[in-house]
């Protein structure tokens, strides 16, 4: 994303910037590495001026990809507290705020889809990619580079429909 389309970004790709990685507990648990990043989520600061300190999410910023979180706040010179957002890329999530029935369909239906891929990817046996790999070469050295790669999409299809 360029500078210029900061004001013009479509929802979709901040949604993007609005993903923050989760812990390890919760990788395991779900099968993925990051999630979008709402109001009510617990996280934990882990760059910065504020690393180490847990907290739930209060306001979530859209438009600098930035998190308001409960208990990060700084003095103001002329007395009074201002809440600090803080980059969400800076965070870990460690606990998911579930209440959304939406999200949580979200969440296990591309667990589901995982749990389906790596099934699948295990049961491509070796011997197949062996044979891939020596067609490879042998397309390689018939037709060049085009033959190869027409190759590769032809064996890609082929590993996919038989499983």
């Amino acid at each position: 994303m360029t500078n210029r389309m900061i004001g013009i970004v479509p929802k979709h790709m901040t949604e993007r910037m609005l993903r923050s990685p989760l812990s390890r507990a919760l990788r395991e648990k779900y099968g993925r590495r990051n999630v979008r990043v709402i109001a009510g989520d617990t996280i934990k600061v882990m760059r910065g001026e504020y690393s180490g300190i847990e907290g739930k999410v209060e306001k979530v910023n859209m438009k600098r990809g930035s998190l308001a979180i409960e208990g990060i706040q700084r003095e103001k010179v002329r007395g009074g507290n201002v809440k600090v957002e803080i980059n969400s890329t800076n965070v870990v999530v460690t606990d998911l705020d579930l209440d959304d029935k939406l999200r949580q369909a979200l969440i296990q239906r591309i667990h589901e889809s995982e749990k389906r891929n790596l099934e699948l990817g295990n049961r491509i046996s070796v011997v197949h990619r062996s044979r891939v790999r020596a067609r490879l070469k042998e397309e390689r050295h018939r037709f060049g580079e085009e033959g190869r790669r027409y190759y590769r999409k032809k064996a890609a299809c082929s590993i996919i429909l038989e499983g």
